[in-house]
């Protein structure tokens, strides 16, 4: 695999012949992983180098001001996450006034066949593209044809109840909460990745240290309790984490705080990720600060041995 990343301002030019995946890929859901392992059988079977072209923003909230996307994952995670699955190239790129202006074919001419060498594109069902999104599949098959590059289009992956996976069905999964069926989709666990700050201390005084960090992405789970598997310095931890605004304290600013079982290392400033794994209960303000200890003890005894 050949470990790159290619960026607008750059002169890369790939002289092999490339099938390329396109699309936001906001979370990497399973059906996002299906299109791209469709991409990659192909450019097996073909002898072409594999390629992921994506934005470092995400196109919907650039096109439509209003539009406030909550993000599913960062850039470092997504990044992270696409070099997993063997790739050979990662073309993420900074979606430019550039980029928005150019036609569905000037899309294809200068980027995909002039830079790329692109000789088979992988798209799903519903993608767009172009100036203003005024392409779509039937419009990336007319000229790809035009040139002689194959297009797969792939269909929709759906639940047992018939409901599309898409980006935007798993977030409202998180906002409510069923984090477990999310992490299915998602094909791996929902995680909030960031550095350790120096909060109140109030789970400390508590008798429960927490380490509390800020997220590095837009979207807010349900307010609440739980379950967690914690990554710190390359070693997993259990972990009972709250997301809320500490209400029995009358806070105000959202927390996102974690008790990891059996830690008692000092790891303000470092970085940690905090998978979820299952929502354990809503966030409460108790009467008294024994009545929330006691339930915190409650909710620990209660953790499942099984973090999968």
């Amino acid at each position: 695999m050949i470990d790159v990343q290619l960026y607008v301002n750059d002169n890369t030019k790939i002289k092999e012949k490339v099938a390329i995946a396109l699309g936001n890929f906001d979370g990497l859901h399973i059906g996002h992983q299906k299109l791209i392992n469709i991409m990659k059988q192909k450019s097996e079977e073909l002898g072409l180098e594999s390629m992921v072209f994506t934005f470092l923003t995400n196109t919907k909230t650039v096109l439509d001001k209003d539009n406030n996307i909550e993000l599913l994952m960062d850039n470092t995670q997504k990044e992270k996450e696409l070099k997993k699955m063997g790739i050979d190239y990662l073309c993420m790129i900074d979606f430019s006034q550039d980029i928005m202006k150019l036609s569905p074919e000037e899309f294809i001419k200068k980027i995909l066949i002039d830079r790329f060498n692109v000789k088979l594109i992988t798209i799903g069902f519903n993608y767009r593209f172009g100036y203003k999104g005024q392409g779509d599949v039937d419009t990336l098959k007319e000229i790809a044809k035009k040139y002689g590059i194959e297009v797969i289009v792939v269909s929709p992956v759906k639940c047992k109840s018939g409901q599309i996976i898409s980006s935007t069905y798993i977030r409202k999964l998180i906002k409510d909460g069923n984090i477990s069926t999310a992490n299915i989709l998602l094909g791996r666990n929902f995680t909030l990745r960031g550095k350790v700050l120096k909060g109140k201390t109030l789970g400390k005084k508590l008798g429960f240290p927490t380490a509390n960090i800020k997220i590095n992405k837009s979207i807010i789970p349900k307010l609440g309790v739980y379950k967690t598997r914690v990554l710190y310095n390359s070693k997993e931890y259990n972990g009972i984490t709250n997301i809320g605004l500490t209400p029995t304290f009358d806070g105000k600013e959202l927390v996102v705080e974690t008790h990891l079982l059996g830690f008692n290392e000092d790891i303000y400033g470092k970085d940690i990720s905090v998978e979820l794994i299952d929502f354990i209960r809503p966030e409460k303000k108790f009467k008294s600060k024994e009545e929330l200890i006691t339930q915190i003890r409650k909710d620990i005894s209660n953790l499942s041995n099984i973090i999968h």
